[in-house]
């Protein structure tokens, strides 16, 4: 028989091994894995899907030409070198139609955008930038790390599993902004704003795009309703300065891309 303690130690050893191997994966890998990201980004899904009323979707196919406009810049930003999981991920898209200043990336790559958002912007390059956000949201797994830290691998495996529904209710409200929001940090939030810069920089559209939506917002907010996107640090304004700093050290294109098709997108949204 093995004594508790002797058990113990074999298990911390087998982990501190399979961490040695390890130096280049994120400490979340070794206990919930990329499988479970998209286990558990399907959970979420389906529970946006079956909640047409907090989250009304726009049908696919009523509004096909919109999604294929939408599929065209992701499929641009997926075809960036930096993106670990493309082949992995799903990298689905998803409207919302709701008057929200909102995107967000649930684990596994599901993408979702709130009409309220695509038309307050003013071009396509600004919604490139939120794309790349996004996108290197769900490829550097901040969510899954936030989750973990928040109730812990277990609770999200029960969720992925789907023997915890009210746990994905939760958890979808939460990264979706309509609840107790997911709070990224400052970390996170600088990462995703960075990989914007790179995957963008392989693209015709303007590399430091993602500072358009955060220019605006300054200029415009009341300092009383602000966006779900900007309720965490840090503040817009040095984001803005960071995300130039990133386009000078890439030394990408920083001239406006913006085609005419962006109005063309708005015109077919509800």
């Amino acid at each position: 028989m093995i004594h508790l303690r002797t058990l113990s130690s074999l298990l911390l050893t087998a982990l501190l091994v399979a961490t040695a191997g390890c130096e280049d994966r994120e400490p979340v890998d070794l206990l919930f894995t990329v499988e479970d990201d998209k286990t558990l980004g399907l959970q979420l899904k389906e529970e946006i899907d079956g909640n047409p009323q907090e989250y009304p979707i726009l049908d696919r196919e009523t509004y096909a030409d919109a999604y294929a406009y939408l599929e065209n810049l992701r499929d641009q930003v997926l075809e960036s070198e930096p993106i670990r999981y493309r082949d992995e991920f799903t990298w689905e898209v998803h409207i919302i139609d709701a008057d929200v200043l909102n995107a967000f990336a649930a684990p596994g790559g599901y993408i979702y955008f709130y009409t309220g958002l695509i038309k307050y912007l003013d071009e396509e390059d600004a919604l490139m930038g939120v794309m790349g956000h996004e996108i290197a949201h769900a490829d550097r797994r901040h969510s899954v790390k936030q989750m973990t830290k928040t109730y812990g691998v277990q609770t999200l495996l029960s969720i992925a599993l789907g023997n915890n529904a009210s746990g994905a209710a939760e958890l979808a409200a939460q990264i979706a902004g309509t609840g107790a929001a997911l709070k990224f940090s400052r970390s996170d939030e600088t990462e995703a704003d960075a990989y914007s810069v790179e995957y963008l920089s392989g693209t015709p559209y303007r590399c430091d795009a993602a500072a358009i939506f955060f220019e605006k917002i300054s200029e415009q907010n009341d300092g009383v309703n602000i966006p779900q996107i900007l309720s965490t640090h840090p503040s817009p304004e040095n984001r803005v300065e960071d995300i130039r700093a990133k386009a000078e050290e890439v030394g990408c294109s920083t001239e406006p891309f913006n085609p005419t098709s962006y109005a063309d997108f708005k015109a077919m949204l509800p």
